[in-house]
């Protein structure tokens, strides 16, 4: 079978609520491999919900049904605030990435109660955003930033993470909508660690089943290398 679109390979899959700290209830999933301890876990952050983001938004709901066993990663998916998708919608209003700390914050505290290793936040444009504020707030082994807009994070929030003992892996398209290449470049530049890769021919979107590998395949490469090439076929 070709794994590509919306192929879901085998995985342990568990409809979750978190509890964020001002007493919403968030919706989302827990995906981890059939038969094997997962060796690190991805917390994922979706787009603007007021664009249409949500936890399903492809890139993300990709990742969860082929990486569990493609790469042996648990992925945790869910709605923040005021979001819905088919799993249901998280309490609350959008609060413009103010409110949605306490999300991050909920999502982190369910890793730790379930044991989850090795966790790294997974943002994707307006997730990035939540990732690069609020990230250095919880003990993650890093952040891989997809399509960041930086509309909300500060340059100063963005030079903190140079004092972080953690790694930053940045995505950027060249045909970006909101930020390309060289741009970002410039404004990463104050994490002289980072590692910043441009995609040819990506847009904000990542749009086509060779984006989409070529995300998941950068992710597996920051968290679980020793799982690729990434297998484009699945025999049952």
């Amino acid at each position: 079978m070709e794994i590509r679109g919306a192929v879901e390979l085998p995985a342990r899959r568990e409809d979750i609520t978190l509890r964020t700290q001002d007493a919403l209830t968030l919706v989302g999933e827990l995906a981890v491999p059939l038969d094997a301890a997962p060796v690190a876990t991805l917390v994922t952050l979706h787009p603007l919900p007021t664009a249409g983001g949500f936890m399903d938004s492809h890139i993300l709901r990709k990742a969860a049904a082929r990486l569990p066993a493609l790469a042996n990663l648990a992925v945790l998916r869910f709605n923040t605030r005021g979001t819905s998708s088919p799993r249901g919608t998280s309490e609350g209003t959008f609060e413009e990435g103010i409110g949605e700390e306490a999300d991050v914050a909920a999502a982190m505290a369910f890793v730790t109660e379930r044991g989850l290793p090795r966790p790294w936040l997974v943002g994707w444009s307006f997730g990035t955003e939540l990732a690069l504020k609020y990230g250095r707030d919880h003990d993650i082994e890093g952040i891989i930033l997809l399509s960041p807009p930086l509309h909300r994070a500060t340059t100063d929030e963005v030079a903190a993470w140079a004092d972080e003992d953690c790694h930053v892996v940045i995505l950027v398209p060249e045909l970006d909508d909101y930020l390309r290449p060289e741009e970002a470049r410039e404004r990463f530049s104050s994490i002289p660690d980072a590692r910043l890769i441009a995609v040819e021919g990506g847009r904000h979107l990542w749009v086509g089943e060779n984006q989409t590998y070529r995300v998941l395949t950068e992710i597996v490469r920051a968290v679980n290398p020793a799982a690729l090439p990434l297998p484009t076929e699945w025999n049952d």
